[in-house]
């Protein structure tokens, strides 16, 4: 099997615990007698990990072998997995365990990307690359699908706990595709002389770079764009299943074939491909105008989507409207990172990188718990504008983006 194969499925593996929790979220949350809130802030707890760890790991891969940064995250994500299905009882439990599944995905996702960018060069690694991005999707849709049967078939500890499998077969997969035979005559060996030997604060955070990065009023506007961007994508993603259940207990919704997490993967599998898309769209009628029309459409579109369904749509027409609002949400992700990634000056462009990530997975854990906050304070999960609310709290920041880009890309243009 070709090790682009081999690095791709490792990295699906790896993200078996991925939606897991979005899954058994509605269950938890009556067992637990959880608020909204509660149960919004434990899906958070994943990007509040991840977040943290995410410039531990990375500065890793520059003084150490990226393939043992990479087995420290399947080990990691693979006992979060096993933690919360076996020992979770409340929400202090639950937020643990998923922060720490969080810093073991920081510790695949990035290190995997790394090993890829090693593994290949020229045109077979611009493609592996955006491969690799897209099968994030994958990865979270396969999490959705499979922990959905375990939750119908064996119940919420289960749906939590064998997703810690994954990443034990994405740390086989990944020594299959750079096994040690041929790392050193493949592959560049670490460099531990030019780096410390322990990290510096400066190493994991280095202000001065991202400083230096912020100069351009360009990588700023990206750089806002991308974490107003997560806010939605993340927030929305950590409720679809929540959602997808209220919208089948409507009066007039129809017979759903189908398990509330089957439809939740079936979307997320048909946003794989609008980034890249939407990135092409983009070159040809220019990043601004396409960034600023999506973002309008996709919050003004999941409100309307959310009212429609407490009408009593029929399934079909839900899962239409889901599907479309997944497409669209996912349409300028590319579009932002590669802008961000060409406006920024090469001589900072990795530490920029980092703050990049930092800013879009630091909005992504706000708004698991920004969604279920303004579930509870408009009414609860029972009634249709309060979820209309909860998924225009989330957006609200895509609204504003367009006043932030004509202040910041008016005086400073950004290429492209």
């Amino acid at each position: 099997m070709k090790p682009l194969v081999l690095v791709l499925l490792a990295h699906v593996f790896s993200m078996l615990g991925f939606s897991s929790y979005a899954v058994s979220l509605v269950s938890l949350k009556e067992l637990w007698t959880l608020s909204n809130t509660e149960a919004g802030a434990i899906a958070s707890g994943f990007f509040i990990g991840y977040m943290m760890a995410v410039p531990m790991w990375t500065a890793m891969t520059d003084r150490r072998d990226a393939r043992q940064v990479y087995a420290m995250g399947c080990l990691a994500s693979a006992l979060a997995s096993l933690g919360f299905g076996l020992s979770a009882q409340g929400f202090g439990s639950a937020l643990a365990w998923q922060m720490l599944l969080g810093a073991g995905v920081a510790a695949t996702y990035m290190p995997g990307l790394r090993i890829l960018t090693l593994l290949f060069t020229g045109k077979e690694q611009s493609r592996g690359v955006s491969f690799y991005t897209a099968f994030f999707g994958v990865g979270a849709a396969l999490s959705l699908f499979l922990s959905g049967l375990a939750l119908e078939a064996l119940g919420w500890q289960w749906a939590m706990g064998l997703p810690a499998l994954g990443p034990l077969v994405a740390w086989v997969l990944m020594r299959l595709a750079a096994p040690n035979s041929s790392w050193p005559q493949r592959l560049p060996k670490p460099n531990t002389e030019a780096s410390p030997s322990r990290l510096h604060w400066q190493m994991l955070f280095p202000v001065p770079a991202w400083r230096r990065a912020c100069q351009s009023r360009a990588v700023v506007g990206y750089a806002f764009g991308y974490g107003v961007h997560c806010m939605e994508l993340f927030g929305s993603r950590a409720w679809t299943v929540a959602f997808i259940v209220f919208a089948m207990a409507q009066p007039g919704s129809g017979h759903w074939p189908f398990t509330a997490a089957a439809i939740a993967a079936f979307v997320n599998l048909l946003s794989v491909p609008s980034s890249i898309v939407g990135n092409e769209i983009a070159l040809r009628v220019g990043r601004q105008p396409w960034i600023r029309g999506v973002m309008a459409a996709t919050t003004l579109f999941s409100v309307v989507l959310s009212l429609s369904a407490g009408l009593g749509f029929a399934w079909l027409m839900t899962v239409v409207c889901l599907g479309l609002y997944s497409m669209m949400i996912m349409a300028d992700s590319a579009t932002l990172t590669a802008g961000f990634v060409q406006a920024a000056a090469e001589e900072v462009k990795g530490a920029a990188m980092g703050l990049y990530s930092l800013i879009g997975f630091g909005a992504g854990a706000v708004g698991p718990a920004v969604f279920g906050a303004v579930l509870d304070l408009a009414g609860g999960e029972t009634q249709p504008p309060a979820w209309a609310l909860a998924y225009l709290a989330i957006g609200i920041g895509c609204l504003v983006y367009p006043f932030v880009q004509r202040r910041l890309f008016t005086a400073q243009p950004a290429p492209g």
